[in-house]
């Protein structure tokens, strides 16, 4: 595995005006899209289950074996709908991807259509994101203009209408059925399954539903090879992938890698933690999971070795947090946050959060005892694997692992009568730019 910056995605974000048609082109864009046409559209699908890409949206899906779940034989419309509402606090690669490089995701979507004969595909964006969305529909118009999309592309006998979606901003309609039901008009609430998407998602015909990096990751896929993509990363989880840098680090931003890397690495190349300070705590992929310590800073940033670690890789959103950072403050403000954004649908989940929440706000207060602990693991485990979605389980990740490593800063503020840590001390999120 070489442990060096491998820009893919982020090659062309540099480049002079790199969103227009014109400046994607010039850097070789919609090549692979002839070379997928040139392909039956079952070896499309066997191309992307032998690079080994999984789900970059999260929970890291053999992306090919996906598609090879929707039923060719369902005489029903089939539909790709791409994951664009990017809502995890720390989460930050879509966004830039979609702003530096629209065409990379609209190629993808294409040769992704292609693959599982559908004819019509969505990209559901963040609704808050209207600078992106603007971008998204310009670059459509583009594609359109160019005979990129539309009827008879490149005189392959394919049709496909590509239409940008804006969403209402509701954090649970990351959940991609949750996500259908705003896409059809409904409140974002998820869906029970079976049936599963792929059978009946979209308008209760065959649906992919996938991520905007795992999309946008097709396009080198067909151009390159399946070899070459399973040529990185490890043996396991393959390929490249884009890790957020946030926090308390020197240069924050995208750093385009190998999956394997480790955050010691990435931290390294991005000029170290701010100067005076050390790293206390982080997460590997958002604040949905389990929060890790320095004593985990050479674990490969992959999926099998991640979950070995207690935690998930997740949307590789690295947010690094120095010893000025209180722990309660941090989760408090988390689940703050999913206690705001649960849809209400289940108990455990609406309930949940909102219980979860008092108890953490009053040891962040220094009130209470000991045994509040106990009350919020058990409250943690009340929910987990008991709510309608991943919210739930989510929302009590950075609670059992924050008492799990630092159960003495919670002890902290029960003795101080207070947090401990000098509000003035801890500092916002640096804002995370890019860097190839």
């Amino acid at each position: 595995m070489t442990d060096t910056l491998t820009p893919v995605l982020t090659d062309n974000w540099d480049a002079e005006r790199a969103w227009t048609l014109a400046s994607y082109e010039e850097h070789g864009g919609y090549a692979a899209l002839d070379t997928a046409f040139a392909m039956a559209p079952d070896d499309v699908i066997n191309a992307v289950k032998e690079s080994g890409l999984r789900g970059r949206g999260g929970a890291g899906f053999p992306t090919g074996m996906k598609w090879g779940f929707i039923p060719q034989d369902n005489p029903k419309p089939k539909y790709l709908v791409v994951n664009a509402d990017e809502s995890e606090p720390g989460t930050c690669k879509d966004t830039p991807l979609m702003l530096a490089s629209p065409h990379t995701l609209v190629e993808g979507v294409i040769i992704s259509s292609y693959a599982i004969r559908a004819n019509t595909a969505f990209i559901y964006v963040r609704g808050e994101i209207l600078h992106v969305i603007r971008r998204l529909q310009r670059a459509v118009q583009e594609a359109y203009l160019a005979g990129h999309l539309g009827k008879n592309i490149h005189g392959s006998g394919f049709d496909l209408d590509l239409i940008v979606h804006a969403g209402a901003g509701a954090y649970i309609c990351g959940e991609e059925t949750a996500l259908l039901e705003g896409l059809e008009g409904r409140r974002g609430q998820p869906r029970l399954r079976p049936p599963f998407p792929a059978v009946a998602g979209l308008y209760a015909s065959p649906t992919v539903i996938n991520n905007v990096e795992s999309i946008a990751s097709v396009p080198s896929i067909i151009a390159n090879g399946a070899a070459w993509f399973a040529g990185m990363g490890t043996e396991k989880s393959n390929g490249y992938g884009i890790f957020s840098l946030s926090g308390h680090v020197t240069n924050p931003g995208q750093y385009e890698a190998p999956l394997g890397i480790t955050l010691r690495e990435l931290i390294d190349l991005a000029g170290g933690m701010r100067e005076g300070h050390e790293l206390k705590f982080w997460t590997p992929g958002g604040s949905s999971t389990p929060l890790l310590t320095p004593e985990h800073l050479d674990v490969p940033l992959d999926f099998e070795s991640v979950g070995a670690a207690g935690s998930m890789l997740g949307t590789r959103a690295l947010q690094l947090f120095d010893e000025t950072t209180c722990v309660v403050r941090a989760v408090l403000r988390w689940t703050e946050f999913y206690k705001h954004e649960s849809c209400g649908k289940c108990t455990p989940c609406r309930e949940g959060t909102w219980w979860l929440t008092q108890t953490l706000a009053k040891l962040e207060k220094g009130e209470g005892s000991e045994s509040d602990l106990d009350l919020l693991l058990d409250q943690c485990d009340n929910i987990l694997g008991r709510s309608f979605c991943a919210l739930g389980d989510g929302a009590t990740s950075p609670i059992s692992s924050s008492i799990q490593h630092f159960r003495d800063e919670y002890l902290a503020h029960l003795s101080h009568g207070g947090c401990p840590f000098d509000p003035a001390a801890s500092t916002a999120f640096a804002p995370a730019g890019a860097h190839a």
